[in-house]
């Protein structure tokens, strides 16, 4: 017989990151500013990689524009719904948005996962295997690495949504969060839930732990392998894993945290679920890129091929001559200034017709 039958729940309600009205105003500007500055700053790395044949061409910066663009995703699937409900004294979504937001979460958090993983790899070919690099992380090779991540992710997703989407919901429909997360939503339904949340850990516990363990076993290799090799270049292999490995740290240890343990639930899950689909999405673009030499470079020729051919289209416009001169990074800003005062003068409007 099938459970969707009993289903009786259309919506859900959301009760987000707080009740008290000043702190949602607080951080409608807050997060509003993050998710920006997420975007803008994944989306100029994923237009650098592209633009640039010589890292378009590279494997490390390859899989860096496919974990940016992964990340544009994983801070978009719940952040901008977040962000309008800080305005909205009833924070509902449909059964079919609640769906989708758990299918997004798993397929782009499990591809990702699983992309860290190749990342780690390609770190220790290049260091440990450097004369055999380019032939062991071939373009065809990498493409089919990513491919392999997107197939997983899909995979875990729908493993996950598909017993999800068929439960009998039929009495409370008030989750905890700011977003449908998984282990909320199954306690909502109307039967014990204990077979669920081992079926849970089975799954996404095991990803979260199994990926975990192989980036640490990875970075492990590394190291010994650099220090055996040669005397001080374990600081050398530290400074170049150590900013991965407090990437990887933030991503994977909430997500172990709430997903391994699903049994009990704790006031800081909701703190932990904004760190690793808001905070990790904004750090990985300067822990991973942002901060490397050859990513600056290419930015600063893009910038200039940007400006340029702007110019030649302008040759007299004053505009222009002043934009040569700032930064590439100012230019970002005054984006970012000009999105955040649209954000508050929609807040503004909307308190406007409140009052009315």
């Amino acid at each position: 017989m099938d459970l969707q039958n009993y289903s009786l729940v259309s919506e859900f309600v959301l009760h987000g990151l707080c009740t008290s009205q000043h702190l949602q105003k607080f951080f409608f500007v807050f997060f509003s500013e993050l998710y920006v500055l997420t975007v803008l700053g994944n989306l100029i790395i994923v237009v650098t990689v592209i633009s640039d044949p010589q890292l378009h061409s590279s494997p490390m910066y390859f899989l860096l524009g496919n974990l940016s663009f992964l990340d544009i995703w994983l801070a978009s699937f719940a952040t901008p719904k977040m962000i309008r409900d800080f305005l909205s004294d009833q924070k509902l979504i449909s059964f079919g948005g609640c769906m989708a937001q758990i299918f997004f979460l798993h397929f782009v958090g499990g591809a990702e996962m699983v992309l860290l993983v190749t990342m780690a790899y390609d770190r220790y070919v290049a260091i440990c295997k450097p004369l055999h690099y380019m032939a062991v992380m071939s373009r065809r090779t990498c493409v089919g690495l990513v491919l392999v991540s997107w197939v997983i992710g899909f995979v875990h997703s729908i493993s996950q949504v598909a017993f999800t989407v068929n439960l009998p919901y039929c009495g409370p429909n008030e989750v905890d969060s700011f977003f449908c997360d998984l282990p909320l939503v199954i306690k909502l339904a109307c039967l014990d839930t204990y077979v669920l949340d081992i079926l849970m850990i089975s799954d996404s516990g095991l990803l979260s732990m199994s990926c975990f363990l192989l980036l640490l076993i990875s970075y492990t290799v590394i190291l010994i392998n650099v220090r055996q090799r040669a005397a001080g270049g374990v600081s050398k292999a530290l400074s170049t894993c150590s900013a991965h490995i407090m990437a990887v740290t933030l991503f994977f240890g909430p997500c172990i945290f709430i997903y391994v343990w699903p049994f009990n639930r704790f006031s800081v899950d909701k703190l932990l679920s904004v760190f690793y689909t808001i905070f990790t999405p904004l750090l990985n673009p300067l822990i991973y890129t942002l901060r490397n030499k050859e990513m600056k470079i290419s930015m600063k020729k893009l910038r200039n091929r940007h400006v340029t051919s702007l110019k030649s289209s302008f040759p007299k416009s004053y505009m222009f001559l002043f934009i040569q001169k700032v930064s590439f990074f100012n230019i970002i800003l005054i984006k970012y200034f000009i999105l955040t005062l649209h954000w508050y003068n929609l807040y503004c409007a909307t308190l406007q017709r409140n009052s009315y």
